[in-house]
């Protein structure tokens, strides 16, 4: 991944965050993390 795509992509995660937080109170953000959070415990059950 070159440099530039990497500030591309770092921007559009923040933009998405700061547009989650303004209309959606962060409820989405929220939701993705409960399930990157249940899938990390998944994951750790079959290490």
């Amino acid at each position: 991944m070159t440099t530039r795509i990497a500030i591309w992509l770092g921007l559009a995660i923040l933009a998405l965050v700061a547009a989650d937080q303004i209309w959606w109170q962060g409820r989405a953000l929220i939701f993705a993390m409960r399930k990157l959070f249940a899938l990390v415990e998944w994951m750790a059950f079959w290490r």
